[in-house]
């Protein structure tokens, strides 16, 4: 089973950490977002990985050079502009459509599911694709996508409504895909997944496009678009069955000193105060300074409430 990893946004939302480093690139814990994802995919028996990138394009190469299982190969779809997540699926399609079924995540989160037993379920009921969805507290927050009693997506957003909504959770950026999936992409270089490959599928009648509902104590999504996401997935970080906390230290090398994580050779001064912080790598925080609920990085302390 092949994987494709969604690395080309700009990051619009994480500014200014994103003026710095690529979103998948952020370290939590030390270790980059796109390392965890990796970690999963490999830990389900995933052996080929494509990433595409755009911006900031470099920090995802390195981060993935560092820490990606040794074994696992990765391979590169650079976009010179952006193509839009259907767009850049799209340019990735001979590489997914050599694997019967294929997954495609964003690179932005830390996410923990049963991956196999989301793949079986998608095979045993022959869909074309299957969005993983679910049921979250903060559904108002991020939007819902409607599903039928049979499971079949009715509803996108506030966008698409066709009708016969029984249940809805939020989409996780997660997609399960089928070879034939590939067989009516758009004929154009940008575009969206969602509203221009799989939906105008839904509104043709056709009812081969799921969405599986997952409770929420059945897998762990913590988005990482945000300053505030960002520093929250570091200050509270989830138990990823794959890879826990005290593992993503230990690889990193990065530690914990009350409700700062430092990363691997950072030195923080005895003058300086720092509460709920993240100090990346290497970094020399200024004697004196004074920083609460911010990242130190690049020499500079960027407060996630002002971002």
């Amino acid at each position: 089973m092949r994987a494709m990893i969604l690395a080309a946004g700009r990051g619009i939302r994480m500014q200014p950490l994103s003026d710095l480093l690529a979103k998948p690139a952020l370290p939590v814990l030390g270790l980059p977002v796109i390392a965890t994802l990796l970690e999963m995919l490999y830990h389900y028996g995933v052996r080929e990985v494509l990433v595409n990138t755009h911006h900031r394009a470099q920090s995802v190469k390195d981060a993935v050079a560092r820490f990606a299982p040794a074994d696992l190969g990765v391979f590169w779809s650079e976009e010179s502009t952006l193509l839009g997540t259907g767009g850049g699926i799209r340019r990735a399609a001979d590489f997914l459509r050599d694997s019967e079924t294929s997954i495609v995540l964003a690179g932005d989160m830390l996410f923990d599911i049963d991956l196999a037993a989301a793949v079986a379920r998608h095979r045993a009921r022959n869909s074309r694709a299957t969005l993983l969805l679910r049921r979250d507290p903060r559904a108002q927050q991020f939007g819902t996508v409607g599903i039928d009693a049979d499971g079949v997506v009715r509803r996108v957003g506030p966008r698409v409504d066709l009708g016969g909504e029984t249940r809805a959770g939020v989409f996780l950026s997660a997609r399960i895909l089928s070879r034939r999936a590939f067989d009516d992409l758009p004929e154009r270089d940008v575009f969206e997944d969602l509203s221009d490959w799989l939906v105008p599928r839904l509104e043709a009648g056709e009812r081969d496009v799921e969405g599986q509902l997952l409770e929420a104590e059945d897998c762990l999504w913590e988005p990482v678009g945000t300053p505030e996401e960002y520093l929250h997935a570091n200050l509270h970080p989830p138990h990823l069955s794959y890879l826990p906390p005290a593992e993503m230290l230990r690889r990193s090398g990065a530690t914990t000193s009350g409700n700062v994580v430092l990363g691997r050779g950072a030195e923080i001064p005895e003058t300086a105060r720092l509460e709920r912080c993240v100090v990346w790598e290497n970094e020399v925080v200024p004697r004196n300074l004074q920083g609460v609920d911010g990242v130190f990085a690049c020499g500079t302390f960027y407060s996630s409430s002002a971002a």
